[in-house]
């Protein structure tokens, strides 16, 4: 536990076998559950996650793969059985800094914020460490979500190292979150719909040898496209017609979704 609370770390993971039993061992001690996904991996990603052995550790295998976004819903529901007070993702391959874990739940514990999602930019270093393509990507599709989603104080909207209160989950609904690439989009337009409150933290880049993006100009184009606009029209429908100014403070649907689950 860390501050009395109970935390769960999400490791979606397909075809992780070379980087899987590293981001284990990297995940803190204070975390309760570590809830590995194996999204039907060609390799021996599930098998060799089993064989950490690490305390709270839990291997789930989707039977056919159905995408990122799936896999974090898996975890979501699992870390809402367990009672987790809150929820990071952490990628099955070792690309987030477990470092950082502590600063991105220090928002989320302490109640003065729902969502907290690393925000690579404001690392100092950034520009020399983040591959000069993912850079640039990143900063036209930050931007479009924050137009689309409302998160207008938001910078590094694409970025996966997040921590979600129980509060959060419940509202967000795993059950109903976009599958694949486009699953941050989605899911931070449901957080503003939601009326939640969404705060960036710097978080370090990590991008080591053999790295690789599963995103192409296809993903981008669609879903990420149609994710984006359904979003936009979703919130205009949500205010009445009316884009607000300022994120909303939380609503008490939030609260409510929290004390269903």
């Amino acid at each position: 536990m860390l501050r009395g609370k109970k935390i769960a770390v999400v490791v979606p993971a397909f075809n992780e076998a070379d980087k899987i039993a590293r981001t284990i061992r990297s995940v803190p001690g204070f975390v309760d559950h570590v809830l590995v996904i194996d999204d039907a991996s060609n390799d021996a990603t599930g098998r060799i996650a089993e064989r950490s052995g690490r305390r709270g550790l839990e291997v789930m295998t989707h039977s056919r793969n159905r995408g990122v976004g799936a896999a974090i819903a898996t975890g979501y529901r699992r870390a809402l059985a367990l009672g987790a007070d809150a929820t990071a993702v952490m990628a099955g391959d070792a690309q987030m800094d477990p470092a950082d874990l502590p600063h991105l739940l220090a928002p989320v514990l302490s109640g003065d914020a729902d969502y907290a999602k690393g925000n690579r930019f404001a690392w100092s270093d950034c520009w020399r460490q983040m591959p000069w393509s993912r850079y640039m990507g990143n900063v036209a599709l930050s931007l479009l979500t924050r137009i689309a989603c409302g998160h207008g104080r938001l910078f590094d909207t694409q970025c996966g190292y997040t921590v979600a209160s129980r509060a959060a989950l419940g509202a967000i609904d795993p059950d109903t979150m976009f599958a694949r690439y486009g699953y941050p989009n989605d899911l931070l337009g449901r957080l503003a719909r939601a009326g939640a409150r969404v705060v960036d933290v710097p978080v370090r880049p990590v991008y080591g040898p053999g790295w690789r993006s599963g995103i192409r100009v296809w993903t981008v184009v669609y879903p990420i496209s149609f994710v984006l606009v359904r979003a936009f029209f979703l919130r205009i429908f949500a205010r009445g017609g009316r884009l607000p100014a300022e994120r909303p403070p939380i609503t008490q649907g939030i609260r409510r979704a929290s004390g269903s689950v």
